[in-house]
């Protein structure tokens, strides 16, 4: 990781719409040449902290700092830095792939070679096509190749995925990886897990607005998310879970009672997926508790005014 200071410093970031807050005090920093996920589900907040970041949207409090500038006061110098690739494009429907790429290199000073980005996103055979005659999959491709043509300092890439093939994403993973070696920095949002855990330095959970856990990817949840569970099905076939640090002996032991392996037996080692799903459902109780003691306490204020 570079030493150079961080690209990307969010404190106590906040976004409401009326009595909605969307972003309810998040922080997080992104290390220079650093590859950062976040992740939650849909209306987390994932897509208002990009937009906040990337200059398009106006923060209601905290601080942001992008590549050293407010994004909120930042001019065109700066947004020519960055990469973007959101979640849907507007490229020009009358043009061939080739030639939309071309014109945006002509933008940047240090752009990407056209070819080289056009093979990198798995559009060889449709170079010479126009862009109305492109599957929405194949627009998504070119959406990518928009986004990094630019050798961008920062890039942000929101759903970047989305309508590939498993060998357009291991494409497009390659890519990432290519960036990541030139010391581009990446904020990634993907719905793909394993996108994330192959990807990623580190990942940030968010959901109802405020940041669940935050670290390395394989450190989110902290060690006991991560304990192996042990499943097993008794001789009357009841069945039984069991978390432990020590599969191998648990499952030796059960061996040793029932006479032989048990049925149904399964070790089961969480992946990112399994922790981020159970972060997610926790945040989603404490939310749902939390409207029902609002619910009732707005009813005993109206019986007291009664």
């Amino acid at each position: 990781m570079s030493s150079r200071p961080p690209a990307v410093v969010v404190r106590g970031l906040r976004k409401s719409y009326g009595s909605f807050e969307a972003l309810r005090g998040v922080d997080f920093e992104i290390a220079d040449g650093e590859t950062f996920a976040l992740l939650g589900p849909n209306g987390a907040g994932k897509s208002t902290t990009i937009e906040i970041l990337e200059g398009y949207r106006d923060r209601s409090g905290g601080e942001a700092s992008v590549l050293g500038v407010d994004p909120g006061k930042a001019g065109t110098a700066w947004k020519a830095r960055l990469g973007i690739v959101l979640q849907s494009g507007a490229e020009a429907a009358n043009v061939t792939v080739r030639e939309q790429l071309t014109q945006f290199a002509r933008y940047y000073p240090r752009s990407r070679d056209v070819e080289e980005v056009i093979a990198a996103v798995g559009l060889e055979e449709k170079a010479k096509v126009r862009i109305r005659n492109l599957s929405g999959g194949q627009r998504r491709r070119l959406d990518v190749a928009l986004g990094v043509i630019g050798r961008p300092e920062l890039l942000f890439l929101d759903e970047p995925t989305t309508g590939f093939d498993p060998e357009a994403r291991r494409q497009f993973w390659e890519l990432v990886r290519t960036l990541k070696r030139e010391g581009t920095t990446i904020l990634l949002t993907t719905h793909y897990l394993d996108e994330a855990a192959q990807l990623s330095d580190r990942a940030a959970v968010i959901a109802h607005g405020a940041l669940l856990d935050i670290g390395a990817v394989d450190a989110i949840g902290g060690q006991a998310a991560r304990v192996p569970i042990v499943r097993w099905r008794d001789a009357t076939g009841a069945p039984h879970e069991e978390r432990t640090d020590t599969p191998g002996a648990l499952v030796a032991r059960l061996s040793a009672e029932a006479g032989g392996e048990p049925r149904d037996l399964e070790v089961i080692r969480p992946s990112l997926e399994d922790i981020y799903l159970g972060l997610v459902r926790e945040a989603d109780e404490r939310a749902a508790t939390a409207s029902g003691a609002g619910a009732r306490g707005a009813a005993s204020g109206e019986e007291v005014a009664a």
